[in-house]
């Protein structure tokens, strides 16, 4: 969607733009969000976020439409979000999208979760047990790869 059209919709009548929004989404998608259904009586949040949202997943240039919707299925299983998900999957099922690759994307996100997880847990498990790894702060200094190593010396260990 180009800038001008752009400005034409928000000079637009909202009584107007929203259903042909609306419209728009349902067939791209086959279907409308619940969400947009929700705030469709409120002209002044739905409009700028329908915009917003089609800007970021229908006109990227460098992601082809499957993309978009392999990252929207990773993600939404990521944030298990399992509304988004559902929809998602109805969307790349329509779209011919392959079991094999939305399971594909499926476990990207679900190993990302599980990552995140795993790095916030054993960070915050160090930092209430931070004597109890087994090496004292000399041992440490000398894991160092090298004492002029960048990634070392902003983690701290080549201090003396």
């Amino acid at each position: 969607m180009e800038l001008e059209d752009i400005v034409e919709i928000l000079k637009s009548d909202p009584e107007k733009v929203i259903p042909e929004l609306l419209e728009d989404v349902r067939k791209q998608y086959g279907e409308v969000p619940y969400i947009m259904n929700f705030m469709k009586d409120l002209p002044e949040i739905f409009i700028p976020k329908t915009l917003y949202d089609n800007s970021i997943m229908r006109e990227f240039k460098n992601l082809d439409q499957e993309t978009v919707e392999l990252i929207s299925i990773g993600v939404a299983s990521a944030l298990r979000c399992e509304h988004c998900l559902k929809m998602h999957l109805r969307i790349a099922k329509r779209k011919g999208i392959s079991k094999e690759k939305i399971f594909s994307a499926i476990m990207i996100g679900a190993s990302l979760s599980n990552a995140a997880v795993l790095a916030e847990s054993t960070r915050a498990l160090a930092s209430e047990y931070p004597d109890e790894n087994g090496k004292d702060k000399e041992e440490e200094k000398e894991d160092c790869c090298d004492p002029d190593c960048e990634v070392c010396n902003i983690a701290g260990a080549n201090v003396k």
